[in-house]
């Protein structure tokens, strides 16, 4: 079947975010989308007719990596485990977030706020803001099984996240190396996910 016209296939689209993700790392705003091409192997055209934007294609990033953590929330049997469903949701946000090139992205981002706000924007409804709704969708199926009493899920989403990333994301963004082994990563998750599991208990 023909591809309509501005669809590219699977294999070239992660091409594409896989290069704006380690030019967008190296060279923050200044990130050519020829750059963005040549490393991808497609032409800039490809990337323009595809996402139309440099805010798009930001967009198009953030939310690979937001469905990559949340994606373990859906998986089959995760609503009847919520203790293993939340503590792999945690390992995968750590190692997701908490790493040069995502802090990187996130300085950008920053950055962005003032000069192009449509890819501050961008970056952070697709990124942060998605993952916590997919997280609060979650915790709202796991209320009304009384597996949990959070009235605002929200709310509970965004501190369960804050737990998790608390005092490694702040030393991250400011260039302090935080190098978790996987030891270390699996303990907080576990912590952060029995003392949510206690503070929300029905």
């Amino acid at each position: 079947m023909a591809r309509v016209a501005g669809q590219i296939d699977v294999s070239k689209n992660e091409a594409i975010l896989d290069a704006a993700i380690e030019v967008m790392a190296e060279r923050g705003l200044g990130a050519s989308m020829g750059e963005i091409a040549r490393r991808a192997g497609v032409s800039k055209q490809t990337i323009y007719n595809h996402y139309g934007s440099k805010a798009e294609l930001a967009r198009a990033m953030s939310e690979r990596r937001a469905h990559e953590v949340s994606e373990v929330l859906g998986a089959p049997g995760a609503i009847d485990r919520p203790e293993e469903a939340l503590a792999a949701y945690a390992r995968l946000l750590m190692v997701a977030v908490l790493n040069a090139r995502s802090m990187a992205i996130y300085r950008m981002a920053m950055m962005a706020a003032v000069t192009m706000p449509d890819v501050a924007r961008a970056i952070y409804e697709a990124g942060p803001k998605a993952s916590r709704r997919h997280l609060a969708d979650f915790l709202r199926l796991e209320n009304a099984a009384g597996r949990i009493d959070a009235p605002d899920p929200l709310e509970a989403a965004e501190f369960f996240a804050g737990m998790v990333l608390g005092r490694f994301q702040n030393p991250a963004l400011l260039g302090v190396s935080v190098d978790l082994t996987d030891a270390e990563i699996e303990r907080v998750a576990r912590e952060a996910t029995t003392r949510f599991m206690r503070a929300y208990a029905p």
